[in-house]
């Protein structure tokens, strides 16, 4: 950016439980150690997830909220909001839009963290529908939704003054025009301890942690770092 902008408040929004630890865990390590305030907005609770099938689909929802907020206890957040929305059913509604603009306004962020609204064709799998709909939604509440006092009046009724994101970092994944490369190498054992407190998501996997040095490890030879680091990227957007 021309100017320097002053960061000390971050909100995430992202569609699941484990969404942000995925794509983001590493950087909210070092938002956090940088002494940043961050708040997460996840707008479902992930309930059509997990693999067990002797669990009771009626408690995966609070299953996957309690593995969040141990997650994100990891990297070092206590805030986390969740919406509601059902798993496998999000859709950008003007009611989403205002929900998440109700936590803009709450938490006053500096800076607002979310998902992609474009497809990822390099990786189909990073563009679940529930994803692309909370970045849609995300971005359309950071502009024009909650910096404007006329949208949602029942939001000013209920005393919250508007709020302008000045910036938004769209998490990119490997091929998504990146343009920000966030060194993790130092915080990756977070990431790992972050990722793995989302056990009915994650237990099964063999190689967790392989299967992230080889994404990191992209990311940071995309962004140009040293051979052996590890970087998570993102689209970073000026929102002033």
């Amino acid at each position: 950016m021309a100017d320097e902008y002053v960061v000390e408040r971050v909100l995430v929004v992202v569609a699941h439980p484990d969404d942000v630890d995925f794509g983001a865990g590493g950087t909210i390590a070092t938002f956090t150690e940088a002494g940043l305030e961050v708040s997460y907005c996840i707008v479902t609770d992930g309930d059509a997830g997990g693999f067990d099938p002797d669990v009771p689909r009626d408690q995966i929802g609070g299953i996957r909220q309690a593995e969040q907020r141990a997650a994100a206890k990891a990297v070092g957040v206590e805030d986390v909001v969740f919406l509601g929305y059902p798993d496998g059913a999000l859709e950008v509604s003007l009611q989403l839009r205002k929900d998440i603009s109700r936590v803009i306004r709450q938490k006053r962020p500096h800076r607002l963290l979310t998902q992609s609204p474009e497809r990822n064709w390099d990786r189909i799998y990073a563009s679940h529908p529930d994803h692309m709909a909370a970045g849609e939604a995300a971005l359309c509440a950071v502009y024009p939704d909650a910096r404007n006092p006329f949208a949602h009046l029942e939001l000013a009724q209920e005393g919250l003054d508007a709020w302008t994101v000045g910036e938004v970092w769209v998490m990119a994944g490997t091929g998504g025009g990146a343009n920000r490369y966030v060194d993790v190498t130092d915080v990756f054992d977070r990431k790992v301890e972050a990722l793995r407190a989302h056990e009915s998501q994650t237990a099964h996997m063999d190689d967790l942690e392989g299967m992230l040095r080889g994404w990191l490890g992209l990311n940071a030879h995309a962004g140009g770092l040293l051979d052996g680091r590890l970087a998570e990227a993102f689209r970073v957007l000026d929102t002033r």
